[in-house]
Order: C-alpha cells, then sequence, then structure tokens
C-alpha cells in the first residue's frame, strides 16, 4: 500500500482543493485548465475511475454520430471508446498526447475524471454540455481494487481490502473524495439542469432505454419517433452492450 501512496498526490490550491490525483495525470490537468477552450457543442463526459466510463463514452459517441454510419459499420465494432472518445488529461493535454482537440469534429465528445472545481473555466463558462455518471461506491471500491491488481500485474489480495477501503473511505482514492467528487456535480446539475446530467449507472442498467432517451435529449440529439418505431434506440443499445464492449471496460 505504500506504493499506492505515493502515486498520488493532493493540490491545495482552490481550483483542486482537497482531491488526491494520480501524479501522471498532474502535467495533463493543469494543461487542460491552462489551454483547452470549450465551444459551446462541445459534450464532456465525466466519471470517477472505474464508474462505467466505457459505456458513457460508448453510448454518447453512438448517439453524435449515429448518422454518420449504421451500426453495423460502426467505429465501436473495431475502436476502443476510449480511442474515440479522448481523455482531456492524458490524450489532449497529457506528458505524450496523441492528438489536437481542435482537429476533432464538431461536436467534440471528449472524457475526464477531474472534479467539478477543477475543470477548465471555458467548459464552466460555456454552454457546452457535462454529463456526469455516478456509481455505487462500494461496486466502484471493488473493481478499483481488481484494476489497479491487472495494472500492476499482481494477483488481487484480499488482505489488503481492508486498508484500502480505510484510505477509501477517508478520501485518499484516484480523484477522490468520492462523495465531494459526487456532490460537487449534483449540485452543478441542480443548479444548471439545461448544462449538466447527472446520472446513476445503476438506474441506467435496470432501464437503459429510458436513460438512453434523456441522454439522447440532453445532448440535443433526441431520437425521432421514425427511429423509435425503427427499433434504432434497441439497436444501438445492443451494439453498445457490455457483450460486445468487454474487455474494454473502466
Amino acid at each position: 500500500m505504500e506504493k499506492l501512496k505515493e502515486t498520488w498526490q493532493t493540490c491545495g490550491d482552490k481550483e483542486r482543493m482537497g482531491y488526491w490525483y494520480p501524479s501522471v495525470f498532474f502535467h495533463g490537468i493543469i494543461a487542460s485548465q491552462q489551454r483547452f477552450k470549450g465551444q459551446d457543442s462541445d459534450l464532456i463526459l465525466i466519471t470517477l475511475p472505474k464508474s462505467c466510463t466505457t459505456w458513457l463514452k460508448a453510448l454518447a459517441f453512438t448517439i453524435a454520430n449515429r448518422n454518420n454510419s449504421p451500426a453495423s459499420e460502426s467505429p465501436l465494432l473495431t475502436t476502443n471508446p476510449h480511442g474515440l472518445v479522448p481523455f482531456l488529461e492524458v490524450d489532449v493535454y497529457g506528458k505524450n498526447p496523441i492528438l489536437k482537440v481542435e482537429d476533432l469534429p464538431s461536436p467534440r465528445v471528449l472524457g475526464t475524471h477531474m472534479p467539478h472545481s477543477a475543470l477548465p473555466t471555458s467548459i464552466k463558462d460555456s454552454d457546452c454540455r457535462v454529463v456526469y455518471l455516478c456509481r455505487n461506491p462500494l461496486d466502484l471500491f471493488i473493481s478499483y481494487r481488481h484494476f489497479a491488481a491487472k495494472l500492476s500485474n499482481t494477483p488481487f489480495d484480499p488482505s489488503l481490502i481492508e486498508e484500502s477501503f480505510d484510505m477509501f473511505c477517508r478520501g485518499v482514492s484516484s480523484y477522490g473524495p468520492f462523495w465531494d467528487h459526487v456532490l460537487e456535480y449534483w449540485n452543478a446539475s441542480q443548479e444548471r439542469p439545461d448544462k449538466v446530467l447527472f446520472l446513476k449507472y445503476e438506474d441506467m442498467k435496470e432501464d437503459p432505454i429510458s436513460h438512453f432517451k434523456v441522454l439522447a435529449k440532453f445532448m440535443g440529439l433526441p431520437f425521432s419517433a421514425e427511429e423509435e418505431s425503427q427499433g434504432v434506440i434497441e439497436e444501438v443499445l445492443k451494439l453498445c452492450s457490455f457483450n460486445n464492449l468487454r474487455g474494454k471496460q473502466e
């Protein structure tokens, strides 16, 4: 666990107060705050790590691009959703960026794990839309521990659960504390429901069609009556199903 603690750092300035970040992402977070210019047509997808980020990216990307190609020819069939919806602090402004955000077609769909208080000012000051997906903290914690074990190429060690859980409850977790992160976006969604959509993973999983329609409407790209009658929603949900995304989840 000492190794784990050393990989996280916290910031104490007013823009990142009290949050823990993987140190490898520090450069990208600060660079995105300084350089990212939000556009009114942008869609920013935000989660804590291991909150079914991959599923949200797949759904949002498919909604935004459903008129560009049929489901049978979707880029999702050959490309990981993370390759289609880049992370601001990694893919765009990380130490080794792989693309320029200016080259992305509009509407740009981007992802981040940053808390609301740490978002680039241009996101909060523009009319771009923000979608936040929250997951049950216990499920998130267990998923993250398995993910961390896989990354370090070590077997999952149940004996570390107690110490890890204690750290998680104290807020010492990647982009945590959990409740502060969630509450910031919940409050933002109450203050600006036209700009910030707050979703719960468990609710989406239980009733995916209704929530998928809510997401599309929020994005300004609602499904037409004709699309609904033709089964387009069900087709897209099948494309973005967990079976199709297996091995790509975050």
